[in-house]
């Protein structure tokens, strides 16, 4: 039997405690760095649960360009992941972006980050520009998408 995942809304102490606790963040950004961040911009909070458990979460805003809405953080705990968390997350912030009149959305990866790499390729996303730094491995991948019905 699979496990019944929800997803609704959270808040940024949630984010904050599941971010924590995903092993790929290195120093993962405090409360007062998420809440500079959302500071007077549309965004959205969303928290995975299993059985009541926050499992995952997702944080997106809006960018300065009003129809991009941007995917800056999430995760899944690692003891939850290949359960489709990730995609019902994306899934769910792609409809609320698109339902808020929003015509694309954008995420950064790191190169290292191969696994973020291929699931933005597999959901329709292309990758739009590279920031290099100092090693290949650490260089910048903004990937985007056109939101759609």
């Amino acid at each position: 039997m699979s496990d019944k995942i929800t997803i609704r809304k959270g808040s940024i102490e949630e984010a904050v405690s599941l971010s924590q606790q995903v092993p790929e963040f290195f120093q993962p950004y405090s409360e007062k760095i998420y809440e500079e961040r959302l500071r007077g911009k549309p965004h959205l909070i969303l928290i995975a649960e299993i059985e009541g458990v926050a499992v995952g979460f997702k944080v997106g805003y809006q960018k300065d360009d009003q129809e991009i809405f941007y995917s800056w953080m999430g995760g899944v705990l690692a003891t939850h992941r290949r359960k489709g968390i990730a995609t019902l997350l994306a899934n769910e912030q792609e409809t609320w972006a698109y339902l808020q009149g929003y015509k694309k959305v954008q995420f950064k990866t790191r190169n290292y980050l191969t696994k973020m790499i291929h699931f933005g390729l597999n959901r329709g996303f292309m990758i739009k520009e590279l920031f290099k730094r100092d090693k290949i491995e650490n260089y910048r991948i903004l990937m985007e998408k056109d939101l759609k019905p």
